[in-house]
């Protein structure tokens, strides 16, 4: 199939609707991006890659990043995470700390900011340096040394995350949350702030697409079960409140982030990056949940 032809007739449709959506005005670093920016990359299993628009700039990946302390986590532990994080979506938004109240503490999954506090509280726990363990794992899956953390976006975050602050303490009132707070929310704030764009995300998500395994290299980066799982949970899980809409729309594991982002795997096939920062008000990507959207109806990629 043609892909690049695919992402210039994307680019093409989706020109009218650019400036769509509201950027994450209230994270402040965030609030002055350009809502019509817009990039898309594909990375496949066989090694070709495809792009299109603003796909080569860095842009925060924020929740998306949740995949890789995910990674790290099940590499240390993959059957007690799950007594201290659900794996049921949320329903609600991915900042609420309503259903913690009457679920004791346990967070319905791991891709909500609670779900991933906890996760960040284990990698805390299994790795001396947890910031360096997960930017040695992203510049190993995308095969970039100069990717970082953009310390405005961290340091934006740590000054007006104070919901952040109160799901993370209030968890830790019901013994969910082993470290110090303000540790565990120093590694959470810095891995939403890692700069990423589109060629490297879906480049160094690509292993979920090919049973946990990186094509380029050849190296197990988890089991086939945990990938097969891990892509359940973005399926079911990773679009915020907006999960069951994206999975009836578009049918593929994805997960987003509030800087714009997502990342679509084609199990066996390919990872798919998209980034445009205007929001619905699940915070999602609204044009680039459209890219995809055309993206499947274009191509028949689809899990169903």
């Amino acid at each position: 199939m043609l892909y690049q032809q695919v992402l210039q007739q994307i680019f093409k449709d989706i020109q009218p609707l650019l400036g769509q959506g509201k950027v994450a005005d209230y994270i402040p670093a965030l609030a002055k991006i350009d809502p019509s920016k817009f990039g898309m990359s594909i990375h496949t299993v066989s090694g070709e890659k495809f792009s299109i628009g603003d796909a080569k700039e860095n842009f925060s990946i924020q929740s998306i990043s949740k995949i890789y302390t995910l990674v790290l986590a099940m590499a240390q532990d993959n059957v007690s995470i799950w007594d201290r994080v659900g794996r049921e979506p949320s329903g609600s938004k991915f900042n609420s700390l309503v259903q913690l109240e009457y679920e004791s503490g346990i967070p319905r999954n791991p891709f909500i900011n609670a779900g991933a506090h906890v996760i960040t509280d284990i990698v805390n726990s299994s790795y001396d340096s947890p910031k360096s363990a997960i930017l040695s794992l992203v510049h190993k899956l995308s095969q970039n040394l100069t990717i970082n953390y953009d310390q405005q976006v961290a340091s934006s975050e740590q000054e007006t995350g104070n919901r952040n602050y109160a799901m993370c303490y209030f968890m830790k009132s019901f013994g969910n949350i082993k470290n110090d707070v303000y540790k565990v929310l120093d590694t959470y704030f810095h891995q939403c702030a890692l700069a990423m764009n589109c060629i490297d995300l879906s480049k160094s998500l690509l292993f979920l697409a090919n049973e946990g395994v990186m094509p380029s290299t050849g190296e197990n980066i988890i089991s086939k079960k945990n990938s097969d799982r891990l892509n359940a949970l973005m399926l079911t899980c990773g679009m915020y409140d907006a999960v069951g809409d994206f999975a009836y729309r578009i049918g593929l594991p994805a997960k987003s982030g509030v800087g714009g982002g997502i990342v679509a795997i084609v199990p066996g096939e390919m990872s798919i990056a998209v980034w445009s920062p205007g929001l619905s008000t699940s915070g999602n990507s609204l044009l680039g949940t459209k890219a995809l959207e055309l993206f499947v109806n274009y191509t028949g990629k689809t899990i169903f």
